[in-house]
């Protein structure tokens, strides 16, 4: 039996912009709420209309909804992460908070807004951790609140099987969405003892799409193929060119002292031309090679955040 990937355009749309059932269960299991915050029924609304960013064409937003609480929840799936992708949630989440009130209401009508953003490549390298739950807090006292906004963010790709020691839904939820057709052949058996898992099985199935389907399936990841390979292509070339304009300066120089002052001005440029893609120091250190103190120079010489 062929599995579909979770993670394409067709099939997260068909899981959970569809069967509101199997959504809730997902949140309830995901998200951090309490016992008495759980959410029991949901309205879909339509997603929001935000501005064109690069990088961002293969991010799914259509999934907001509100609870009979009014409170408010954002599902996002970024298949290829730039810094620039936590801008985007926390505009996304703070233009549906202040978008639920009409001019003149009192901010006490004012609801929760969770967004949720599942990530399909890592962006915290030094943690194994895959779940990052962030509220506004403050600095000095983080037992200290302000409630309204809070973002949650899971690496997928650090979701591996270690996460089955516990057999929890929310864990096999997470496993359900960030494993390869191997694997959840493998753990079928784990996800089928629960109902909605296996009511997600089964809308995976290869045999449940029509032709035109599936051709749209495709032509999704051939597109996403496509846009990374790109964003490699470019990183490569912004690498390839400042090391050739480091050797050109260098020999300029005549001198040793010249070509490390050529060298060090041309990763100075090219780590700003990466800055400015969005990548964070901690990626600029990898892929150029660099020392991460190096990059985090450069990034306050040039007053870079």
């Amino acid at each position: 039996m062929r599995y579909l990937d979770p993670k394409n355009d067709l099939t997260f749309k068909k899981i959970f912009a569809e069967h509101p059932h199997l959504l809730i269960s997902f949140l309830n299991s995901v998200l951090p709420l309490q016992p008495d915050q759980k959410i029991e029924s949901i309205e879909y609304l339509p997603p929001e209309l935000v501005p064109s960013i690069p990088l961002f064409r293969f991010t799914i937003v259509d999934v907001l909804c509100k609870d009979k609480l009014g409170r408010l929840f954002i599902v996002e799936m970024q298949m290829v992460w730039t810094d620039s992708f936590q801008s985007r949630v926390l505009f996304n989440a703070s233009k549906a908070y202040v978008n639920q009130l009409e001019r003149g209401e009192d901010f006490h009508l004012l609801q929760p807004v969770y967004a949720l953003s599942l990530v399909n490549q890592n962006y915290v390298l030094d943690s194994d951790s895959y779940f990052h739950h962030y509220q506004i807090v403050a600095i000095n006292e983080p037992d200290l609140q302000m409630k309204g906004l809070e973002f949650i963010f899971v690496e997928l790709q650090k979701v591996k099987a270690k996460s089955l020691k516990e057999k929890a839904l929310g864990r096999l939820w997470l496993l359900f969405l960030s494993e390869s057709e191997q694997l959840m052949d493998q753990y079928s058996n784990d996800l089928q003892k629960y109902p909605e898992l296996k009511e997600a099985l089964e809308l995976l199935k290869e045999s449940s799409y029509t032709k035109e389907e599936l051709a749209s399936y495709d032509k999704y990841w051939d597109a996403v193929r496509v846009e990374k390979a790109l964003i490699s292509d470019s990183l490569r070339q912004g690498r390839e060119k400042g090391r050739e304009e480091g050797r050109e300066e260098g020999r300029e120089e005549g001198r040793e002292e010249g070509r490390e002052e050529g060298k060090v001005q041309t990763e100075e440029k090219t780590i700003v031309q990466l800055h400015k893609k969005g990548l964070s120091a901690i990626q600029i250190s990898e892929i150029l090679e660099l020392e991460l103190s190096f990059v985090e120079s450069v990034f306050k010489k040039y007053g870079l955040s």
